[in-house]
This record gives structure tokens, sequence and C-alpha cells, in this order.
């Protein structure tokens, strides 16, 4: 294990029936909130409504800011923090899923400093994220997650698309974490089979990825991984079939609190190479990130993990996926196909080929990999260095 260090700075309310903390928590941090939120689902459900009461009735001034999309965009990010300027918002309040949350971190810090958000990012030619990031200037931020997937509603990481390079990537800073975080697995029963499927393969990914390639001895880390894998797995197909399951809900939403946390990837000195890979998709193609995470993790389990670790696979799934093969690499194989058929069970089947991917931008897209996720390195960091013919490998055996 290496040495590592821990902040976890949020102000975390969890349970059934926490968002009635809102209007009062959101007092304690500023007096007028950008309230940030996607398009439609908000709206749809009720819970936009539901939020404004509790604001108006804890006398917290509002300003509405609902045009946050999926894999945000860095324009709508900018127009976000002009408007917040313009008002003079004193905090943001992040209703929405990652990616409303992830947007929100961006606005918070583009209202602070009024620079663009491009400024901050990995692909942005100038250079400046060197200077910007990490990120220490940012209005206070509180969240309100709808959907159990990233883990963003306690973190200091934000990703973002830039829509005209379509680069996409990450950027982070302690001003980015949010002071409060309301967690209400009530909001989360209305989220679609889908998206519930997606957002699972997403907890997993963040999960799996520094697991599989970790340093020795993180027995702790290992027994954390280990326990949240098996609850996604055994409470997501629970959550698809019964939308208002109160354990299930429940268990997803602290699970992807948890899976992204330090508790879980500290000490590793491993990285999230599978997330390098999938962010060229999402950013060219708009898919949506987990199904995107899903697609790509069996050849990276078969043509990475399997010939470098493949002890790792074979105790991922004795632990996690009920494998019970007593030989390491037919162990590791069966862990494969574990994974393949919770997928199905999912609902998750698709080839990369099914949204619009084709030979031609493969290696445009393993470039942009390794460029961006590589952060200049010249390779994506694994159990072994991945350079761009390893991931375009990736890509082709998901067309």
């Amino acid at each position: 294990m290496f040495p590592f260090e821990v902040s976890f700075p949020t102000l975390i309310y969890f349970g059934m029936g926490e968002l009635k903390r809102l209007g009062q928590e959101a007092k304690t941090i500023g007096h007028k909130a950008l309230l940030v939120t996607g398009g439609s689902a908000a709206k749809r459900t009720g819970l936009l409504e539901r939020v404004q009461t509790l604001l108006k009735e804890a006398q917290v001034e509002y300003v509405l800011f609902d045009k946050i999309e999926p894999n945000p965009r860095t324009a709508t990010v900018d127009a976000g923090a002009a408007l917040a300027r313009e008002h003079q918002c004193d905090f943001i309040l992040a209703v929405g899923g990652g990616s409303v949350m992830d947007a929100s971190k961006a606005i918070a810090a583009a209202a602070k400093t009024g620079r663009p958000i491009y400024d901050y990012m990995r692909g942005n030619p100038t250079g400046s994220s060197q200077l910007l990031v990490p990120v220490m200037e940012a209005l206070p931020l509180m969240t309100v997650p709808t959907v159990a997937a990233t883990g963003s509603e306690a973190n200091s990481i934000s990703v973002l698309t830039h829509w005209d390079t379509h680069e996409k990537s990450s950027f982070y800073g302690p001003a980015l974490y949010p002071k409060i975080a309301i967690l209400d697995p009530s909001i989360t029963f209305t989220v679609p089979a889908r998206v519930t499927a997606e957002s699972c393969a997403d907890i997993f990914s963040h999960l799996f990825e520094n697991y599989l390639i970790s340093a020795d001895k993180t027995n702790v880390q290992d027994g954390i991984s280990e326990t949240l894998i098996r609850l996604v797995v055994e409470h997501s197909l629970t959550a698809i079939e019964q939308p208002d399951h109160e354990e299930a809900r429940s268990t997803l939403l602290w699970a992807s609190t948890l899976g992204i946390s330090p508790f879980a990837a500290g000490g590793r000195g491993a990285g999230m190479p599978l997330h390098g890979i999938e962010h060229p998709l999402s950013g060219i193609f708009d898919m949506a990130h987990g199904r995107g995470l899903a697609i790509l993790s069996l050849p990276y389990f078969e043509q990475v993990i399997l010939p470098d670790r493949p002890e790792r696979l074979a105790r991922m799934g004795r632990s996690c996926l009920g494998v019970t093969e007593e030989d390491t690499q037919n162990a590791a194989r069966a862990t494969i196909e574990a994974v393949r058929h919770w997928y199905e069970r999912m609902g998750i089947t698709e080839k990369l080929s099914d949204f619009g991917v084709t030979r031609e931008v493969i290696s445009r897209m393993a470039d942009e990999a390794v460029h961006i996720g590589g952060r200049g390195v010249g390779y994506l960091p694994s159990s072994r260095k991945l350079n761009a013919e390893d991931i375009i490998a990736i890509y082709e055996a998901c067309l």
C-alpha cells in the first residue's frame, strides 16, 4: 500500500425523506442559489417543484438554470456561470445526476473566477490547466443526487466535454468538494430501468478499475471494494425490476458515494484506465457513459487484465460474482462470463457500432485517450502501459 491522504469535507445527510432538510441547509451556505438541473426529469417527476417550495419556505432566493445536458458541455457551463454572476448568486445548488453535479462544480469555479471553463481542461492547447488545477477557488456547492452512479455528490472531480473539439476530460480541486450533500434514496425511485443499468455499470467500473490493478497489501480497500461490488450486483436487478424498492435504491446510492471515495481507492497507486478509454466515446458520440464503460470492460478484462492480473480477476469473481473455479485462469475466465451475464440481465447487450462508431474513427479516439487520459505521459497507466495500439484493439473488439 502506498501513502495517501484523505479529505472528505462534505457533510452528508442520508436517508428516506431527507430532502426535507434542503431549505434550512441551503440557508447555511448562502442567500441566493443558482439552482442547476437538467432539462426535463426534475420537472417531470415533481422534484423541481418540491425543491423550489423548500427554498421559498426557508426564504432562500434562487435563479433556475435548467440547461444541463448528458455529457455536459463547456458552453453550457459558461452560460450557467454568466447567469450566476449576473444575478449575484452566492452558491450553487445541483439537483440531478452526475452530469448536473459535474457541471455545477464547473459553474461554481467559472462563476467565481470569470474564466472560461475550457481553461481548466487538459485538452486546452494553451496549457492553462497546469496553472488552474487543482481548483482552489469556487462558489460553495450543495448537491442533491437523483441517480446512484457517479459519486459526484461528495467528491472534488468534474468531467466535461468541449463540444467544439469533442474533448472530454476531468479536472479537480479542493474548492469543488460540495459543502453539503442530501442523499435521499426515494428521489431515485423514478430512475428508468435503462438508466439504472448504466448507473450500476458506472459504479462497478469505479470499483473494479483500481481494484484490479492495485498495489499489494491494500487489504482494507480490497474488502471495501469487494463488498460494494457484491452489493451493486445483488441490488441492481432488484432496483430495475422494482424501482421503488427502498433497500435496493438505498444500497446503490450509498455504494455510488463510497465507490469513488478515498476509502475504496486510496493507497492503491492505481488510476481509472477504462474511464480514459471511454471518454472519447461519450465525448464524440454522446453515448451514455455507463453503457460505454460496460461495453468496453469485457475486452479490457480479456486483453489486459486476464494476461496481466488473472489472480485479481479470479478473486473478484470468487468474492463478488459467485465464481467457484479453483484454478486461477479458469476462475478469471469465469469471472468475465459472470460479468457478461450480469450485463445481459440488465439489458446491456450493444456493440459500439450500434452507436455509430466506425473503424475510421477508432485511431483518433485512441490517440485522444492517450493524450488526455494519459495526462501527457504517452500512455494510459493500467496493469501495464497501454499505448494507442492496445486501445485500438479494445475498441475493435467492441464493434
